[in-house]
C-alpha cells in the first residue's frame, strides 16, 4: 500500500474511531466493565467478559447478564469467597456454546486462586512479561497456560477450559485474551488503561470473523485463516498508520462488521 493510500485509510479509520465512542458501546462485552469503578472489579469483570466473548453478540450479552447477575455489585468479593464444592451451584443451568456449567464453575475456582495467591491478574501477567519481547506472544502463552492450570482440578483440563485460554504457539489468534489486554492496557473513552507496565504498541488486534473479513477487504492481511499470524500481520500494517497505538481501531472495525455498516 503506497503512502497516499495509507493516508486515505488512516483518515477513514480515524473517522470511525471517533464515531464509536462511549455512547455506542452496546452491544459489546466491554459494557459490563463500565458498571464498576475500581481497579480489581474492572480487571475481574474484564477477564470474565472477554472469556465469554465469542459467538453471536446477542448470545454473548445474554450469557454475561446471567453471570454478572450472580456476581452482583462486587465480583471481587464473590471470587475471594468462592468455594468450588459449595458454590458451583450458582452456575447450574448456565452454558455458553462450548462452556458447560462445570467449566464456568472451574473458571471461578481458578480466579479465586489468582486473587488469593497473586493478588491480581495484572501481577500474574507481569510476572511473565519482558520488555524485550517484540509483542506479547510469549507473555500470553505463559499467562494462558497458567490460567488453565489454575482452573483445572486435580490436573483435569476439560475442552471448555482449553478453549477459554488457548496458546498462541498452537496457532490460535487468542482473540479473547488480546481483547482483554486491549481493555486493560489502552486508555480512552472505551478502554481503561489499568495496566501501566505494557506499552500499547506491544498489543495485537483481537481477530474475529468481523475483523478478518474487513481487514482482508482493506488489504491489511493476506492470510486466509484467522490465526496469531493474521493478528500479527494486521497489527503490523496498522502500525504503519498508528505506530504508538495500532489497536485503537479494533472496536470500530469490529462494530462495523457486527452492525453491517459500510466502511
Amino acid at each position: 500500500m503506497n503512502k497516499q493510500n495509507l493516508l486515505k485509510l488512516k483518515r477513514k479509520l480515524d473517522y470511525h474511531y471517533r464515531a464509536f465512542d462511549r455512547t455506542t458501546i452496546s452491544p459489546d462485552p466491554l459494557q459490563f466493565l463500565h458498571n464498576y469503578n475500581d481497579f480489581y472489579n474492572i480487571e475481574l469483570a474484564g477477564i470474565i467478559a472477554s472469556t465469554f466473548a465469542y459467538g453471536n453478540v446477542t448470545q454473548i450479552i445474554n450469557s454475561l447478564q446471567k453471570v454478572f447477575g450472580i456476581l452482583g455489585n462486587n465480583p471481587l468479593e464473590f471470587v475471594l469467597n468462592y468455594k468450588y464444592e459449595s458454590d458451583r451451584k450458582y452456575f447450574t443451568g448456565i452454558k455458553h456454546r462450548f462452556y458447560t456449567e462445570d467449566d464456568i464453575s472451574k473458571l471461578f475456582y481458578g480466579l479465586n486462586k489468582v486473587y488469593t495467591v497473586y493478588g491480581s491478574l495484572n501481577y500474574l501477567f507481569v510476572l511473565y512479561y519482558f520488555d524485550n519481547e517484540e509483542n506479547i506472544k510469549d507473555s500470553v502463552s505463559r499467562f494462558c497456560n497458567n490460567l488453565t492450570d489454575l482452573c483445572s482440578i486435580e490436573k483435569i483440563v476439560s475442552p471448555g477450559l482449553k478453549f477459554m485460554f488457548p496458546d498462541p504457539y498452537k496457532g490460535s489468534a487468542c482473540k479473547r485474551m488480546n481483547l482483554f489486554l486491549r481493555w486493560m492496557v489502552r486508555r480512552d473513552e472505551l478502554d481503561f488503561g489499568l495496566w501501566k507496565e505494557i506499552p500499547k504498541n506491544r498489543l495485537l488486534i483481537p481477530v474475529d470473523t468481523h475483523i478478518a473479513r474487513i481487514c482482508k477487504e482493506l488489504k491489511l492481511t493476506k492470510q486466509k485463516n484467522v490465526s496469531w499470524k493474521m493478528a500479527e500481520e494486521i497489527t503490523g500494517n496498522l502500525k504503519k498508520i498508528e505506530p504508538v497505538d495500532p489497536v485503537k481501531y479494533d472496536f470500530a472495525i469490529c462494530h462495523l462488521g457486527i452492525r453491517k455498516m459500510d466502511f
